[in-house]
């Protein structure tokens, strides 16, 4: 079995890549030795910001030999595209989400995997983070007594005043389902396991919207997407729960999740952060109490961390690809169901990801 750090090629280097970049940098069982972007000028620049030695094209960097996993941060029309030519090269890929813009496309690709050998994971990693891990492991060990329902709320005026190049957050395989749908679904499928059936309704604010900051501010673009979207889901373990997702409220509310169980009700930290305070209310209780989150605090990064950690053990990976299927098919859906009005089963299933180990530390080298 090969042994020492495994080695990273980052394709993609726009704004989300620092986050990642920051934290692969630093975990010393993963060794960043390539990156690329269609402006290899921004590739450049990371590479000379993070001393990354490659920087060639896309399939250059994906064929380079000392690349193992490729970290696929492209935007979501080409995540599976790019996520194919990685498999093809028999490199594993970890993608950020969406896994693909459909389901059908998803799955080929995990069976395109299977074929190769090569494993397949994918965003987000958040619930690896010490918030929902210590969230997880209190319900696990009875907090709530038993799991039952769910309520999720985001809502916000929308990205494009702060985003230097926002359009594609409001075209098809994004939106707020799409873009932040992710977080809260991978949550609430950490929490119950996989769903059987969503409905849904969905909501256009504006056809178009303006850029608000940036060399782009003042330049309108298209809404081709719903930018309000209010789910119902319906778990093969009984739960049930209710999901808000919206870019069109001028008050911002983000990071809302509760779980209430048949003892008490906890409400989680916020599913696009790492840590958080775990707030629990007990039947009875005048006001809540705060536990706060135990584990390292880590960010974007622990997911392809962890795909490391697994392929150099031979164990199962947590972000996989699987359930990225599992929640792509979700929000497709949930998407369907708006349109159409009516339940929409879902076929796919997975299961909860396995709880981090009590030692888990992602800056002390194990490879």
């Amino acid at each position: 079995m090969t042994a020492g750090p495994v080695g990273v090629a980052v394709v993609g280097c726009g704004t989300i890549s620092t986050q990642y970049l920051d934290n692969l940098t630093a975990f010393p069982d993963v060794r960043v030795v390539a990156c690329t972007d269609l402006e290899l000028s921004r590739a450049r620049d990371a590479a000379q910001r993070y001393g990354i030695p490659v920087v060639g094209d896309t399939a250059a960097v994906i064929g380079h030999p000392d690349v193992e996993i490729v970290v696929n941060l492209t935007i979501p029309a080409v995540h599976t595209e790019v996520a194919r030519a990685a498999v093809a090269a028999g490199k594993h890929v970890y993608s950020e989400k969406p896994l693909a813009l459909a389901p059908d496309d998803g799955a080929a690709l995990l069976a395109a995997a299977d074929a190769a050998g090569v494993r397949v994971a994918n965003a987000p990693d958040t619930f690896l983070g010490a918030g929902l891990q210590t969230a997880y492991r209190m319900i696990a060990e009875g907090a709530i007594g038993t799991p039952l329902t769910a309520l999720t709320l985001m809502q916000s005026p929308g990205p494009e005043s702060w985003h230097p190049n926002p359009a594609f957050l409001f075209q098809r395989g994004a939106g707020p389902l799409f873009d932040i749908g992710p977080y809260y679904l991978t949550t609430l499928v950490g929490a119950f396991g996989p769903a059987r059936s969503v409905a849904a309704v969905g909501r256009r604010a504006r056809n178009s919207r303006v850029v608000g900051s940036g060399p782009l501010a003042g330049t309108a673009f298209e809404v081709e997407v719903p930018t309000h979207v209010a789910a119902l889901l319906d778990f093969t373990g009984g739960q049930a729960a209710t999901s808000v997702l919206s870019f069109d409220s001028p008050l911002a509310r983000a990071g809302f999740v509760e779980i209430t169980g048949s003892e008490a009700t906890m409400a989680l930290p916020d599913p696009n952060t790492f840590g958080g305070t775990i707030r629990l209310r007990r039947a009875g209780d005048d006001d809540w109490s705060a536990v706060p989150a135990k584990g390292p605090d880590a960010g974007r990064g622990l997911g392809v961390l962890d795909l490391a950690r697994a392929l150099r053990a031979g164990t199962p990976h947590r972000a996989s690809g699987e359930l990225a299927l599992h929640v792509l098919e979700l929000m497709t859906a949930i998407a369907r169901s708006a349109e159409d009005g009516a339940f929409v089963p879902i076929d796919s299933t997975c299961t909860a990801p396995a709880l981090l180990p009590d030692e888990f530390d992602p800056y002390t080298a194990t490879l």
